[in-house]
């Protein structure tokens, strides 16, 4: 099993998403800050590296397509499209405002540049499989990723979609597993043992590899290198510290949502990812 490399520090771009998570946070006060911040590099090596995409034509025919299944990780998502041009980035400072379009969980037609509206988890392989299928029999060269959430894993309905892909080997579909370890309430072993996971994708047909989640050069290598198979569909399994960047919150489901956060709070959260008013990398 790969390990994270604790002496691996985040640089200043990962460091500058984590603040744009955290102006959402605290703009909207509350959100899902541990879930969102074990996703900035696997989101942050994808749009910067990996996919074709526009933000100025959200809708290209020729795009990637992306799914966040873990649709509660959405402020990871929603500083990377701001920060790519989606939207502009004042607005996530709206974060869960009434009558404001960055809602709770994301939503397609109202952000702009989100695929597919999730958050009920266990949904979003199925609908990354059909964007998948779709591509082939329009014979279409774009690709499909899918983040899923550790603890999403546990829903039947993703091992159904697993099975199907699995059969149709489509080598345009690559999951990528948020293996942090921990879910809403506790560890994952502790709550639903997913153990062997390699072997479990591997059962359903999937080439598999495993990576350091927040080491952006071996993201970069392995998303680089699709499909690892011809002929099969791709699993990458990240593995990642739920909350990363913030030492008090890494590793603690107390800090999978928060809600009310004080003055104090939102400012350290800040001063441990370089303070409010460092440099913007924009």
């Amino acid at each position: 099993m790969v390990k994270i490399n604790p002496s691996i520090k985040l640089d200043d771009r990962s460091l500058y998403l984590r603040r744009l998570v955290i102006e959402a946070i605290d703009g909207g006060g509350r959100g899902h800050i541990g879930s969102s911040m074990s996703l900035i590099e696997i989101l942050r090596v994808l749009y910067d590296d990996i996919m074709t995409f526009d933000s100025s034509n959200p809708n290209l025919i020729t795009r990637d397509r992306f799914v966040l299944s873990k649709g509660h990780g959405c402020v990871a998502l929603y500083a990377i499209l701001a920060d790519k041009g989606f939207f502009n980035k004042s607005l996530l400072k709206s974060f869960c405002h009434d009558e404001a379009f960055l809602g709770g969980h994301p939503e397609r037609g109202k952000v702009p540049g989100v695929e597919a509206s999730t958050g009920s988890l266990g949904h979003g392989l199925s609908i990354g499989l059909g964007m998948a299928l779709a591509a082939r029999i329009k014979k279409q060269r774009h690709r499909v990723f899918i983040v899923l959430g550790d603890g999403e894993l546990n829903e039947g309905s993703v091992w159904e979609s697993a099975m199907s892909a699995g059969k149709h080997g489509v080598d345009n579909l690559t999951v990528i597993v948020d293996y942090n370890k921990m879910q809403s309430y506790g560890e994952t072993r502790t709550v639903q043992e997913l153990e062997p996971l390699t072997e479990k994708w591997q059962a359903f047909n999937f080439s598999v590899s495993q990576v350091d989640g927040h080491d952006t050069k071996q993201l970069k290598n392995q998303l680089s290198c699709l499909p690892i198979d011809t002929g099969k569909p791709n699993a990458i399994i990240c593995h990642t510290v739920k909350g990363k960047g913030v030492k008090f919150a890494e590793n603690n489901p107390y800090w999978h949502h928060k809600s009310r956060l004080s003055p104090k709070q939102i400012e350290s959260l800040f001063d441990e990812l370089g303070g409010r008013n460092a440099k913007d990398l924009s």
